[in-house]
């Protein structure tokens, strides 16, 4: 996994920065056309050919940023054109990704090379377990025969000089459904109809060429006009701060955020409704029911593994009964989640009671802009406290236990953990899928409670976090130690 400190993130982070401070200072149009020229600026080594080539591919990062597609880029038409569009803007626009393919690789087909450890040794277990014998040594190294050889990594896990090395396409590799693939020039598309939205090409991509759109304009517009805008966050973007309850709250308001609400408030209630459910399903004879709250999951099963589709839970999930709370308390305003998933915007779409999604680097870019350190802000006053496990959703094994706890028969809940989406996580998926039409064998032993999270160890691994998910993990776990209630009675 691509460490999230590194230069494509920071660029990334910089260009959000740089929008949210034009647009807090009235000088969004007038100002826009000047950060690719002000972040590349003349005597910068450049990234590639030369410093204009890199203001041309920073000119479609803001383009991207501002929320459009770089694939309706006009090389002729200004950024203070695509700014207006943005503040004109009535609401997001499909789809959620868009690909940079100037800034795209073209990383040649995923293969295995022999780098210069090779020893050229007696044993040469890279030849003998070479079922298409395409190895050979020549000038004491070995050498792979590129027409020959399926890439099937024998030679690689048997070489015990580890001389041989797989060079991958990254965000091919990374996209546990295939839909990824290069077009004839060799550039890297996605297909639509196949993506789970996982946001693992995101991530994973080192030259920063997929991009998701940003909607941190359209915030910012509704809240220096005047609408009550109100925050939800989830769990795990507490978690992407060194703060105590209540201070991220503080500095929501302090961006201008009407109202806030904890989305481990929705959480509480989308574990009482699966509770409630898995009894019911269990009682009715059902053999297995999973889990609803991650949409890249629900959308893999929808797509890939059909089979499985009676068994994902009608429950909505967090981010709908929140946002339903927020509607119900004032109809007229507008509710704005805040999370480190990009299938979250997808689900946005749909949902009736979201009018948008920012990312966790999104409303860090905010921070920034307005000089508004969530630490030393102070704490505001809760209104309503959720339970630990609304707050535990956040990590992997956290739906599971906050079902678990409300069942009235905990002792015959057998919970199965799939934590990420990886080429192992669908092989899961697909089997289990068997086992519900009856293709593989279901016996009482078999899990009956099957949690799926996306992203690895949970929310906190999001496409978007900005914290190393293993220093979030820890401060989530203060997180949900700080302040949280317990279930209701009856619910244990």
């Amino acid at each position: 996994m691509l460490n999230i400190n590194n230069q494509a993130a920071h660029l990334k982070r910089e260009i959000l920065v740089r929008i949210a401070k034009l647009q807090l200072e009235g000088k969004l149009e007038e100002g826009v056309h000047y950060i690719p020229r002000e972040m590349a600026p003349l005597g910068k080594e450049p990234v590639r050919c030369c410093i204009y080539h890199d203001r041309e591919i920073l000119r479609m990062r803001v383009m991207a940023r501002l929320g459009h597609s770089v694939e309706d880029y006009d090389d002729e038409k200004k950024l203070a054109e695509y700014a207006r569009e943005a503040l004109e803007r009535e609401k997001p626009t499909w789809p959620m990704l868009t690909v940079l393919h100037e800034a795209c690789n073209a990383c040649v087909k995923a293969h295995y090379m022999v780098t210069n450890a090779c020893q050229a040794c007696l044993a040469r277990p890279c030849m003998t377990n070479c079922g298409k014998h395409c190895i050979e040594i020549k000038n004491g190294r070995a050498h792979i025969d590129p027409d020959t050889c399926v890439n099937c990594g024998l030679c690689m896990q048997n070489c015990p000089y580890h001389a041989i090395i797989k060079i991958p396409v990254p965000c091919e590799e990374s996209c546990p459904v295939g839909a990824i693939t290069k077009d004839e020039s060799g550039k890297e598309q996605i297909d639509y109809h196949k993506c789970i939205f996982c946001g693992n090409c995101m991530r994973e991509c080192p030259f920063g060429a997929m991009m998701d759109k940003g909607q941190l304009v359209d915030v910012i517009k509704h809240i220096m006009n005047g609408r009550k805008v109100v925050a939800m966050y989830s769990p795990a973007v507490a978690a992407q701060f060194r703060a105590a309850p209540g201070q991220l709250e503080g500095a929501l308001k302090e961006l201008g955020f009407a109202r806030i609400w904890e989305v481990a408030i929705g959480a509480d209630i989308t574990s009482d409704n699966e509770a409630r459910e898995f009894e019911q399903r269990m009682e009715e004879g059902h053999k297995m029911m999973t889990t609803s709250c991650c949409p890249a999951y629900v959308r893999a099963v929808r797509r890939h593994v059909p089979e499985l589709e009676s068994c994902i839970s009608e429950t909505r999930t967090p981010m709908h009964y929140t946002a339903e709370l927020a509607r119900k308390a004032d109809p007229d305003c507008v509710t704005v989640f805040i999370g480190p998933c990009l299938a979250k915007r997808r689900e946005g779409m749909d949902d009736e009671f979201v009018d948008y999604v920012l990312s966790v680097e999104e409303i860090g870019a905010f921070l920034i802009a307005k000089d508004v350190d969530v630490a030393k802000m102070p704490a505001a006053p809760d209104t309503i406290i959720p339970t630990a496990t609304g707050r535990g959703f956040a990590a992997s094994g956290g739906v599971a236990e906050a079902v678990r706890v409300r069942l009235k028969h905990p002792e015959k809940l057998r919970a199965s953990i799939i934590n990420g989406l990886t080429g192992n996580g669908m092989k899961q998926l697909a089997n289990y899928g068997k086992m519900n039409a009856g293709t593989l064998p279901y016996t009482d032993e078999t899990p009956n409670l099957i949690e799926v999270m996306a992203c690895e160890g949970g929310c906190i691994g999001g496409p978007s976090v900005i914290t190393n998910p293993k220093v979030a993990n820890v401060q989530l776990k203060k997180y949900v130690e700080t302040g949280a209630a317990q279930p209701a009675e009856g619910q244990k």
